[in-house]
């Protein structure tokens, strides 16, 4: 089941107040201005529909954004361009990246990280994104926690209930997979129209994605907590790596 499809065309109004997408680009930025990256080329991959690339983009020279969902770039192309802000869009697999230019900042933000379940994918994402990374430049990415997917997220139900948008969101946590079912009735009139969505993610231990990211050819520069100048620690939710080659 294609993810992000339907869901594309509303999910602002369902995730709205949940992210602080300026505050998250301005830690990114801050970083940037840490590590003497030069704002001149800026990718940001899984890009979504584009609340953290218009943030960041305001800072570069040129933007570029990738995502598997053409419903979700759609939306990010139409939101940068009624901002007045220009940038390219591709449709790619963030796992067979091949752009053919390189960039002083590359992003992967929301957890869309996790969706990488296989080692060999994760590799070539990680070797993908290497390639496309100036020398001096920096790759800032993060990822739902083990402690989050299996405690927080594994084997719960949520439920959302608005006037114009109901949703149950059922997951199942199990071999380091946490499989999420989403149900939503969107009110077109006077019914309601179903559509259903299949998303999973995986459960990285600290060590195995450690591993993963050094054998692409990164050293690890800094890792914080959700976007605070802080240490993780067992019980943190959203791991954010800064990378370096």
């Amino acid at each position: 089941m294609e993810c992000y499809k339907e869901f594309a065309h509303i999910y602002d109004n369902l995730i709205k107040g949940d992210v602080d997408y300026f505050k998250w680009a301005n830690i990114i930025l801050d970083l940037c201005n840490e590590f003497n990256v030069p704002k001149r080329e800026y990718l940001d991959l899984a890009c979504g529909t584009g609340n953290l690339t218009e943030h960041i983009a305001k800072g570069f020279l040129n933007t570029w954004a990738v995502d598997l969902s053409d419903d979700m770039l759609t939306e990010a192309e139409n939101k940068l361009r009624n901002k007045g802000i220009k940038g390219k869009f591709v449709c790619q697999d963030i796992s067979e990246l091949e752009l053919n230019k390189q960039f002083d900042l590359i992003t992967c933000c929301l957890d869309s990280t996790n969706y990488l379940t296989e080692n060999e994918d994760i590799l070539n994402y990680f070797k993908g994104v290497h390639k496309h990374l100036k020398d001096e430049g920096i790759f800032i990415f993060d990822i739902n926690s083990y402690y989050k997917l299996s405690n927080i997220l594994g084997n719960n139900i949520f439920t959302y209930d608005e006037e114009n948008v109901y949703y149950t969101w059922e997951n199942v946590f199990e071999d380091n997979i946490v499989d999420m079912y989403l149900t939503f009735f969107l009110k077109e009139g006077e019914l309601y129209r179903r559509f259903d969505e299949h998303h999973t993610e995986r459960a990285y231990t600290e060590k195995e994605l450690e591993e993963l990211i050094v054998k692409a050819g990164f050293k690890i520069a800094k890792v914080l907590d959700n976007y605070e100048h802080e240490d993780i620690s067992s019980t943190s939710e959203r791991i954010v790596y800064v990378l370096t080659k």
